[in-house]
Order: structure tokens, then sequence, then C-alpha cells
């Protein structure tokens, strides 16, 4: 096991030790985003089904895969020499841990319900998304290389994004040369990449026909598997989208002194979103979260998150304005860096309609 993983799995047994548990179960699955979780770990990257990541305070870890889908992955890239494929993998996991404290990341979203139920009756389940997203959201060196690996790679496919973009054409054919640009640099399959529609979240299909105004959402992870997030908007804007300019202009400028380490994510909630809330507009997506080799991680950048930032964390920024219709809006993606200064956007962009 190379020092890299070495020193994560002595980070999450930190804090399991911390939080009083056993063992750490964490669960990933084929679902774009949320396979990162077991990469972290083990270093293998889930191509189908799904698989856990047992982790204890003490002994041995273990990778665990559903052998009805031998292949769920390059078993090989596992650096957890223990590899165990179980017919029922809920079933070995409860004789495992049976009257054990587990954490488990993935309790609500990720574990098979066939799981579930056996473990449940044979140990102490307790959700522990918090505690091991938390445990391993300050970055270490290596993963900020990855992390601006993908910066590179999702800034040029921003701008392949841009270049193909006209009124008049459709998402599909302009969100193409992005993709190819993302599979030629090595994300694989670790894309998630839409326009809005509206408000509203969409898939780049070809039946999205563009207007003189355009909002991507691009998230991707490079090889090293963290996710990112980069963006700008398109086109001509419409009087009350360019007020709303006005206000991510200033969360701009005022992230790079807000989120500092020791500052929590209230604060910065607060202080990026005020902008928007003094000009009337509704936030419709969280203001920010970390990010890291799970797409979404804790702790979200909102009201009432008392989480103290600290150095080498990376969070995806990204306020949704919205107008009063409903329908008019603003969404621009960005991916920083928390020093004992303030935030570094990383990407370099321009906040700017381009």
């Amino acid at each position: 096991m190379d020092a890299e993983l070495t020193a994560r799995h002595a980070r999450v047994r930190e804090a399991l030790e911390r939080d009083g548990l056993d063992v750490a179960l964490v669960c990933g699955s084929e679902y774009t985003g949320f396979e990162g979780a077991v990469t972290y770990l083990s270093g293998f990257q889930i191509v189908h089904r799904y698989a856990y990541v047992v982790l204890p305070v003490d002994g041995e870890p273990a990778i665990v895969l559903p052998a009805e889908a031998r292949y769920v992955g390059e078993h090989g890239d596992s650096q957890i020499a223990k590899q165990v494929f179980a017919d029922r993998p809920g079933e070995w996991l409860a004789d495992e841990l049976r009257g054990k404290r587990v954490g488990v990341y993935g309790l609500d979203y990720v574990m098979t319900v066939r799981d579930y139920a056996p473990l449940a009756a044979a140990a102490e389940l307790v959700n522990w998304d918090a505690g091991y997203d938390l445990a391993r959201a300050v970055k270490s060196g290596a993963e900020l290389e990855s992390v601006k690996e993908s910066v590179a790679i999702n800034v040029a496919g921003f701008h392949a994004f841009r270049e193909a973009w006209a009124p008049g054409k459709n998402a599909a054919e302009v969100l193409a040369p992005a993709e190819e640009v993302f599979v030629e640099r090595g994300c694989g399959r670790l894309t998630m990449n839409m326009v809005l529609v509206g408000a509203e979240f969409a898939i780049a299909r070809a039946d999205t026909v563009f207007g003189d105004f355009t909002i991507p959402s691009l998230e991707i992870a490079g090889p090293g598997g963290h996710w990112v997030e980069v963006s700008r908007a398109l086109g001509t804007p419409s009087a009350e989208v360019q007020r709303m300019l006005e206000a991510y202009e200033e969360y701009y400028e005022i992230a790079q002194t807000a989120l500092h380490a020791g500052a929590t994510a209230h604060d910065v909630h607060r202080a990026v979103s005020k902008g928007f809330t003094e000009r009337g507009y509704h936030l419709g997506h969280v203001t920010g979260h970390s990010i890291g080799m799970t797409m979404i991680e804790h702790p979200r950048i909102g009201e009432g998150i008392e989480t103290v930032l600290e150095s080498n964390m990376v969070f995806s920024m990204h306020p949704h304005a919205i107008a009063a219709d409903g329908r008019e809006c603003l969404y621009m993606q960005d991916t920083w860096l928390v020093t004992e200064e303030g935030g570094v956007p990383l990407a370099g962009l321009e906040m700017r309609i381009w």
C-alpha cells in the first residue's frame, strides 16, 4: 500500500477512534459521483454494480464485492490485498462485524437494502457520512495535484464548449467537443455535464436548442479521481441576469477573503450570498460544498453549518440565483482552495458572462 493510501487510512482511523466507532464501512456504487468514497480508501474504481471497504480501527482492511458480477472494475487497481467476493455481501459483513459499532458512509443513499437487512440485525450501524467526509476534507499534497489536474481538464472542456456554442445549435452537439476533451485527458466515465433550461438542470440532448444565452454545468474528475466544477455562462444576458452578474462579481471578490482557515461554513455562506439575497434573489442550489473523490462531500457552505474550515480544504462554489419569476437564473461554478489568507479560485477564469 503506497504512502498516500496509508495516510488516508490513518486519518480515517483517527476519526473512528474520536467518534467511538470500531470500524468504518464505506459504501460506493456505479452511480456517478458516489464511487469515489471506495476509491479514496482502496484505489479501486467501480465501473459496475457496487462495492464496500471495511476499515477497522485495528486490523486488516477488506474490499467486498458482489459475486454475481465478478467483474466490477480492474480488481488489480485495489491496494487492499483482502478482496472478498460474496454471494450476499450483507451476510458476509454481518458475520465479520457482528457486535461492533460500525460507522457507515452511504447508509442513507448507497447501501443496498439486501445488505442492510442482515447487517443491521448483527451490528450497531451509525450514519457516518459527515464523519468520513470530514476525515478526508483536508487534501494532501498529492490530492491537490490531482485536483489541479482535474481543474485544468475542466477549463479546457469549458473552452471547447464555448468555441462550439452558438445560438441555434443544440446542446448535444455543443457538449460533444467538451466530452471529447474530457475522455481524451483521462476522465473516463467520471463526467456529469448538463445545461440549465430555465432554472432547471437538464441532460444535454439534441432537442434542447440554444438561444442567445446559455448556462452550462460542467463537472468532471480527472485521472486522479478528484471531482471539480468549473463553468461560465455564455451569450447575451437579459437585464435581470445582468443584475445577477453584479452579485456574482461581488461573491467572487468576497470569497477570496471569506474562504479562509478558521471561518465557519455558515459565515462563508452569509458573506458570499449577501449580494444575491439583498437583490431579492432566491438561491436554488447549495451555495457550495466540499468536493473530492466523491462529487458532493461535507461540509456544505450553507446556513447553520458551523464546521470550521481548514487550509487545503477544497470547495465547489456555485450560487444559483433565481429571479422571482422562477425562470431567469444565473449559475456559474468554481473550484476553490482554502488557505490561511482566503480562497484561491483554481481555474483562473474571469468572472464574467463570456
